[in-house]
């Protein structure tokens, strides 16, 4: 993966993103051989009231929430409803940046070359979910960089990202796990050690959000 992104390679606008926390061991991987910082992007899902395996959107790192107005339309969902979802999820992504990042603030991603990488996709939800809310923090350019994939789920990913690396795409894909040697749950404590061992990325005073 590292050497398909090798014209990253050195640059100071890059910054590396992993989703936790499967994702962040290829990420520090790949920002190892970048040399670029890295940092985690939390992403958790806004479920139905109700019906939580269904998603009616997402929040992210940084405090940015992307809504499906059409299931809300559809369902005609009140935004009273939608705010009580999203302050229990709140809750929880932030105990999750706490427990990975410390007191250290998110990065600043406006205007930056963002690789986002999971440890694989199925169907893609997770990560289509953290592209649109990076999407809202204005980046110069994302990329969605993961070594194995759905065979039909890097060209969704081509409608949301600028650019979609999957290192294979197996016909036969039945789950992530079953191409990798090994594939023991990543734990918080491994998260926390892989981000220690690398730069950090640019942290401002101000919000690097709009």
């Amino acid at each position: 993966m590292a050497q398909r992104l090798a014209g990253y390679a050195g640059r100071e606008d890059v910054l590396v993103l992993a989703l936790p926390r499967g994702g962040v061991p290829v990420a520090a991987e790949i920002a190892r051989t970048l040399g670029a910082p890295l940092d985690v992007l939390v992403v958790r899902k806004l479920g139905l009231p109700g019906q939580p395996e269904y998603a009616m959107g997402a929040i992210a790192t940084g405090d940015v929430r992307v809504l499906n107005t059409q299931v809300i339309q559809q369902l005609k969902l009140s935004y009273a409803a939608i705010d009580i979802v999203t302050r229990a999820e709140l809750r929880e992504l932030h105990r999750r940046e706490k427990l990975y990042r410390g007191d250290r603030p998110p990065p600043i991603v406006r205007g930056r070359q963002v690789i986002l990488v999971d440890d694989g996709m199925a169907t893609g939800a997770t990560m289509r979910a953290g592209v649109q809310a990076l999407r809202e923090m204005r980046p110069a350019r994302i990329v969605v960089a993961v070594p194995v994939a759905a065979p039909e789920t890097c060209p969704l990913l081509g409608q949301d990202a600028d650019e979609v690396i999957c290192g294979h795409t197996p016909e036969r894909f039945r789950s992530v796990g079953e191409w990798y040697a090994r594939f023991e749950q990543t734990s918080d404590e491994e998260v926390r050690r892989l981000l220690d061992q690398h730069p950090s990325a640019d942290y401002g005073p101000s919000s690097p959000y709009p």
